[in-house]
């Protein structure tokens, strides 16, 4: 009969979770992550088979928790200009509490280019938010908001890399008042 599992399997997740975002994939030992979970090695791998398989709960979790507050926004029955302006304000007020920058766009840089289950998550969860970005930035051309004119997807892809370019600048240093000039910025962009 198979011994009960004794800890949280998400608990932990959560846990490697934080530390693959603060050190990358690669810079995160094993023994680092058992210190993190507080897990053995012999545990961590029983549940989760590999370094990688626990990267990549982590890294679906992270997209997950970070989603929710974005669809939740661009979801809203708030005019799109509105939502859009929110979700450039969410990221641009998160500098402080979120020094790693975002395991997003770490593992797009760290991971993607050559693991390709990495960048097929990282793809998946791209087209998501397009998605969620297009459909925003149309319904607010219907509204008249925006210029009806615009290529919808391609003014969706523009939020995506001002969004992704903030996150970066905030790990390196960026304050919200830099980030906040960004963010107007690309609103006077649509």
């Amino acid at each position: 009969m198979a011994r009960p599992k004794e800890f949280d399997e998400q608990r932990a997740v959560d846990a490697a979770m934080h530390a693959f975002w603060s050190a990358g994939y690669e810079a995160t030992s094993t023994q680092e992550l058992c210190a993190a979970t507080g897990l053995g090695r012999s545990s961590i791998y029983n549940t989760f088979t590999s370094k990688h398989d626990l990267f990549d709960r982590a890294l679906e979790r992270y997209i997950t928790v970070k989603n929710a507050t974005i669809f939740e926004i661009l979801d809203s029955e708030a005019p799109a200009r509105e939502r859009i302006g929110a979700v450039l304000r969410q990221i641009a007020d998160a500098p402080e509490s979120e020094p790693a920058g975002c395991l997003v766009v770490n593992s797009v840089v760290e991971l993607a280019p050559h693991d390709a289950a990495v960048a097929a998550t990282l793809r998946a969860d791209q087209e998501r938010r397009l998605a969620a970005l297009t459909a925003t930035i149309e319904s607010g051309q219907r509204a008249g908001e925006f210029a009806a004119g615009g290529d919808a997807r391609a003014l969706a892809e523009f939020l995506i890399a001002t969004i992704s370019g903030m996150r970066v600048a905030a790990r390196g240093g960026a304050d919200r008042d830099t980030l906040a000039a960004i963010a107007d910025t690309a609103m006077r962009c649509l």
